[in-house]
């Protein structure tokens, strides 16, 4: 049985500057929770897409360490560990 094909990755960010990056399959539904949780941002936006939870995942550890690259090995200001 192949594998569903529902979950992406985005990011979230307060202005220019991005906050978070994660991966879901209720892109609306998160961006719910985000705010529920006190997390200041402007908007989403979808960086990738439909792929399964285990591509999902795999391509939001690549957009971390590629952040990290550019941001003296820091995560975005919400992500708390190095795989989300």
């Amino acid at each position: 049985m192949p594998k569903k094909r529902d979950t992406i990755t985005y990011a979230l960010y307060d202005g220019n500057k991005k906050v978070y990056i994660g991966t879901t399959n209720d892109p609306e539904e998160r961006a719910q929770q985000h705010k529920g949780m006190g997390k200041r941002f402007s908007r989403m936006d979808i960086t990738s897409r439909r792929m399964t939870e285990e591509g999902a995942k795999q391509k939001e550890a690549e957009q971390l360490e590629s952040y990290r690259r550019g941001h003296g090995a820091r995560n975005p200001r919400h992500n708390k560990d190095l795989d989300g």
